[in-house]
């Protein structure tokens, strides 16, 4: 059995929570090296003043040379052959990290305008999202490829119209030989650098600093090395029960028990970093220290949550020092994935004696290729770092009598709602202000496309539309995407309504025939064969139960019927035979003795209508469930001007 390729295993995956960015310089196949080189040392030097006191939430903003062929690049397939730096940041549940990110790629653009940069997540080019009321009809998801790119501090879009389907080169060409006609409108330009304006002050802003009481050998790590608290709080955050037995135990930051007294120390983290410590419970370890009582509100925060940092620096020690030792880790995991596609296993059952030792041949190859003392050094780095700083000497007289700050005002993790809604409000100005425009656009196609009364003229209102364009939209046809109103909104929506209807009737046949198949197989005994029934006893059998269902059905109806006499149901919709002009009293009156005893027909038009015009006149103005249902389907109600007169 041959092992897959050990270099095959990087292919680039979009992950959820990671952000992808390319730096490429004008010319990149005529670009050496060792330009490249001093081309990386002069960006670093440009980036250090923003980001030396920053905090990621999991790992810093990088860059590396990509040297074609380069597998472990996670720029796509067709970077491979060019010469470029890159990098990826992961930023988990803290999105200021990939904004701040973003801002660090147009620093970058702007220092050097001879650079091209792409930056793209899971969710593809989501710069283009924050600019989407903004963007030219024909620019999707699907047409953006290569097309994107940050320059000399702007956005530039390939336009469509220079190029149909470009690839990663010639795009590169048309942006750096014409920059003016690559880009972005203004309004896109202002959509996304609004988003960035706020940086570098925001990232300062989003540094949270606490005081916490933690063990001497915490205390240490986060002197000497404060970036590890991101660890700490990711081994915290992420624990698992294998991980929890770690902490259970805390044998590498609990030297002395429960007899170690606990040191106060002032910590800096992200915002994100500090929720997730705070907003979760977590009993300490029966070997942890004693902390203050309860009673010490302020006391026993500082320990709480410095308990719960010395347990993520012991289940993040104790985790990347076994995964080392094991060669395990997310290389190993890929590579195991990797044979599993493959077939190496040949199907055989996790646990099995044949698949355990097929498993240990992959894990003694696995061992032997340069990917395992990659990963066991990244997995170890932190684990060789800890113990070196705690094999220096330390003791709890290296924090006493020493001046700790106070921690900082946390109210804004309970006090977000003016934020959100602010946030909320913007971006309903923007679509508001975008569905304008395009009202605006449709004005004048108005008279052949709007709906029966799209005049807002009191005059020209007629009530009979509104019934008429609910019938048609009650009898228009719906797809699995949803119900479309007669006034269609959604124009370039391409659906085969022939093929769709006749794949449904296949799947509801298809499904009729199993429900049938199914209904048979469990009433179905060893006293019954239904193969030698005859076929005219079974129709017989069928007919007497539809008659059956008919006198059921009417004689439930008039039980109904009888019972909703009493109530007052009836006189909440009007009737066909109130609609009839009435020529003498006399009848009237019997034919009240007739509603009384029998149900009338119902006016389904007229009760529509009335209660439609209720519920619009009960809005006062506002929107509500009436303008908006019949706003949907181009019907304009007047306002009601007797209101409040």
């Amino acid at each position: 059995m041959e092992f897959p390729s050990s270099s095959s295993i990087f292919s680039p995956r979009p992950s959820d929570d990671t952000v992808f960015y390319a730096i490429y310089p004008d010319s990149p196949t005529t670009t050496s090296t060792a330009t490249l080189r001093s081309l990386h040392l002069k960006i670093l030097e440009t980036l250090s003043p923003f980001t030396e006191d920053y905090i990621w939430q999991h790992q810093p903003f990088t860059l590396s040379v990509s040297t074609p062929p380069n597998p472990s690049c996670p720029c796509p397939s067709s970077s491979s052959h060019l010469l470029h730096l890159h990098g990826r940041l992961r930023f988990g549940d803290n999105l200021d990290d990939e904004w701040f990110a973003v801002f660090l790629l147009f620093r970058i653009s702007q220092r050097f305008p001879s650079l091209s940069i792409r930056i793209w997540d899971s969710d593809g080019d989501f710069l283009l999202i924050e600019a989407a009321f903004h963007l030219p009809r024909w620019l999707n998801p699907d047409t953006a490829h290569h097309r994107l790119f940050l320059r000399n501090g702007s956005l530039h879009i390939v336009p469509r119209n220079r190029l149909t389907n470009p690839s990663l080169i010639d795009s590169l060409n048309f942006v750096a030989s014409s920059p003016h006609e690559s880009l972005a409108s203004d309004a896109i330009q202002r959509a996304i650098k609004k988003r960035i304006s706020n940086y570098p002050e925001q990232a300062r802003n989003n540094m949270h600093r606490v005081r916490v009481r933690v063990p001497v050998s915490a205390a240490s790590i986060l002197k000497h090395e404060p970036r590890l608290i991101s660890l700490a709080v990711e081994g915290f955050y992420d624990r698992d029960i294998d991980t929890m037995k770690f902490a259970a135990r805390m044998e590498r930051f609990v030297e002395r028990g429960k007899t170690e007294e606990l040191v106060c120390v002032s910590v800096k983290m992200s915002r994100a970093m500090y929720a997730q410590l705070a907003q979760q419970r977590f009993q300490a370890p029966k070997c942890y220290p004693e902390m203050p009582a309860r009673s010490e509100r302020e006391g026993f925060a500082e320990a709480e949550l410095g308990m719960k940092i010395a347990c993520g620096l012991e289940m993040m020690y104790q985790q990347r020092k076994r995964d080392g030792e094991e060669g395990k880790g997310s290389s190993w995991e890929a590579f195991r994935k990797s044979l599993e596609n493959s077939g190496y296993f040949q199907g055989q059952l996790p646990g099995s004696s044949e698949y355990q030792r097929l498993m240990q041949s992959a894990q003694e190859y696995y061992r032997s290729t340069s990917l395992h003392s990659k990963a066991s050094d990244l997995l170890n780095a932190p684990v060789r770092r800890i113990d070196e700083i705690l094999a220096l000497p330390h003791s709890v007289d290296d924090f006493k009598d020493q001046e700790v700050p106070p921690s900082d005002d946390d109210s804004w993790l309970y006090g977000g709602e003016e934020e959100l809604n602010s946030v909320l409000m913007e971006r309903q100005k923007e679509m508001e202000l975008y569905d304008l425009k395009h009202k605006k656009k449709g004005k004048a196609k108005e008279g052949q496309d709007a709906g029966p009364s799209s005049a807002s003229n009191a005059d020209e209102f007629d009530p009979s539309d509104i019934a008429k364009t609910m019938q048609a939209f009650v009898h228009k046809l719906s797809s699995y995407k949803g119900a479309e109103a007669p006034e269609d909104r959604n124009k370039e929506v391409n659906l085969d309504v022939d093929q769709f209807i006749k794949d449904m009737e296949s799947i509801m046949m298809h499904s009729d025939g199993e429900v049938a198949n199914s209904n048979i197989e469990e009433g179905s005994s060893s006293d019954l064969d239904f193969d030698n029934s005859d076929d005219s006893d079974i129709v017989e059998l069928d007919e007497d139960n539809e008659d059956r269902e008919d006198i059921f059905m009417r004689s439930y109806s008039d039980a109904m019927n009888e019972e909703l006499k009493a109530t007052t149901l009836q006189k909440s919709f009007v009737r066909a035979n109130e609609q009839i002009p009435k020529k003498d009293q006399g009848t009237s009156n019997a034919s009240e003795h007739i509603m009384d005893e029998d149900f009338s027909p119902v006016d389904v038009d007229v009760n529509l209508v009335k209660s439609l015009l209720d519920s619009f006149s009960s809005q006062q103005g506002l929107p509500g469930p009436a303008s908006n249902l019949l706003g949907l389907m181009g019907v304009q109600l007047p306002q009601d001007g007797k209101k409040g007169k």
